[in-house]
């Protein structure tokens, strides 16, 4: 295969020279390549900025399998794919596929992925640093890209804050909220006056997640609750019999609920994709056709500590039999300007093309309608260029999840703290044999 790939890039090389085979917005077909592009997704979120911004060449069909990403369910069934590459028909082959960053590690560190310098991406100059660290094996050897950066913030409800605080300027909100003391005293108030702080008891997990001083697993395999994971859990207790958030989860109905517009919510945390996953009604169509819909009434601010959550990266699968496309695909979505233009001014994206965002940030007179016309790329681009990627693990998504799962049956109280601490360790050692567990 590397012989094929060499021999296929010479071949690229040379027909780019002659002024044969030049390439913007989608590759010529090259000699020998497959007829099926195959990309592995959870979701169709980038399904549906490929098919809106990507050309694709002539005489390439391209297949989509999704799996939902409920526990490992993704994970699994891609897995699988990769495992049976090798002896896979030509059309059934996985060419590219999408990873977050809870569990990113275990395919770039992986014989399943491979180096996409090779296949041609070189420029990352626009990129944000994090963004090819996290997508980068234990040698440096890039294996994908992110079409998207996803630095996050607070984002609050306007008329709750004016009620509330007496302002909804977003620089006088974030002196306010800069520290956790103050968010509490917020919360308090908040209280007072009939409202929740936040609507998940999970609201503002990624915060404390994200500034962890150490991984969930040590290098002896040992499972350890971090200092800021324990301060969460006590303030997700304290919130909940506060009476200050709820307990349902991230994204539960009765969360997203309270965005629409009879909720009492003052706040959700989040970064530019949240606008579209998580704030359906306050922000979608459906809520615009029913009136729920709470748009521009909401405004931006980093809020208590800098964070970032999520975000998508593309990997170039091992085996593919369109390395050219692979290539293209990625470059296209973190050099092609135009393409990086139209996520930030269709889809409310923070893009991983810090030019491009740069531009718009700038921009006196871009504004996103959903906070009222406050500049959000200006917000994000702030914290942007010093997100780490620190201290992660390719047992993220696994302790991330069952943290919450286990804990609230604490807060609903059906169980003891004991017990569901007990319940976590449990889960984890079932699902990650190789952990070591506190005896549960």
């Amino acid at each position: 295969m590397k012989k094929l790939l060499s021999i296929l890039l010479v071949m690229l090389m040379v027909f780019t020279l002659v002024g044969c085979a030049k390439k913007e917005e989608a590759p010529a077909e090259e000699e020998g390549e497959g007829k099926v592009f195959h990309i592995y997704a959870w979701n169709e979120e980038f399904k549906g900025f490929f098919e809106k911004y990507y050309t694709v060449p002539e005489g390439i069909e391209v297949v989509w399998t999704i799996v939902p990403n409920e526990g490992t369910q993704y994970q699994d069934a891609l897995d699988l794919a990769l495992m049976n590459q090798d002896s896979a028909e030509a059309d059934e082959k996985v060419d590219m596929f999408l990873a977050e960053a809870d569990y990113i590690l275990k395919y770039t560190n992986s014989p399943y992925t491979q180096d996409i310098k090779a296949l041609g991406v070189t420029d990352f100059s626009n990129t944000y640093t994090y963004t090819v660290e996290a997508a980068s094996d234990a040698d440096g050897v890039v294996k994908g890209v992110s079409f998207q950066c996803c630095p996050a913030g607070m984002i609050y409800r306007r008329s709750i804050a004016e009620d509330v605080l007496g302002t909804s300027d977003p620089d006088e909100v974030q002196a306010l909220v800069s520290d956790w003391t103050k968010f509490d005293e917020v919360a308090a108030k908040c209280a007072e006056k009939g409202y929740y702080m936040t609507s998940s008891y999970a609201e503002d997990y990624r915060v404390f997640s994200n500034n962890t001083s150490s991984p969930w697993v040590d290098a002896n395999n040992n499972l350890q609750i971090d200092p800021a994971i324990q301060t969460w859990m006590d303030q997700a207790e304290a919130y909940v019999n506060n009476g200050y958030t709820l307990t349902s989860g991230v994204w539960d109905a009765q969360t997203t609920e309270q965005a629409a517009k009879d909720g009492k919510t003052f706040c959700f945390f989040g970064p530019a994709w949240y606008y579209n996953f998580c704030m359906g009604p306050a922000f979608g169509d459906d809520a615009k056709a029913a009136g729920t819909d709470t748009i521009g009434d909401w405004a931006l601010v980093e809020g208590p500590q800098a964070f970032f959550w999520g975000g998508t990266w593309l990997l170039a699968a091992t085996g593919s039999d369109n390395p050219t496309m692979v290539a293209d695909v990625m470059n296209a979505f973190i050099n092609n300007e135009e393409v990086c233009e139209n996520l930030i001014k269709n889809e409310a994206q923070f893009t991983n093309n810090q030019k491009i965002n740069n531009k718009y940030a700038e921009d006196p007179d871009f504004g996103n309608a959903y906070l009222g016309g406050q500049n959000d790329t200006a917000v994000f681009a702030k914290g942007a260029k010093n997100i780490k990627f620190q201290n992660q693990t390719i047992y993220d998504q696994g302790c991330n999840e069952s943290i919450q799962t286990y804990f609230v049956e604490y807060l609903q109280g059906n169980v003891t703290k004991e017990e569901a601490l007990s319940n976590f360790y449990k889960a984890l050692k079932e699902k990650y044999p190789a952990i070591n567990v506190p005896e549960a």
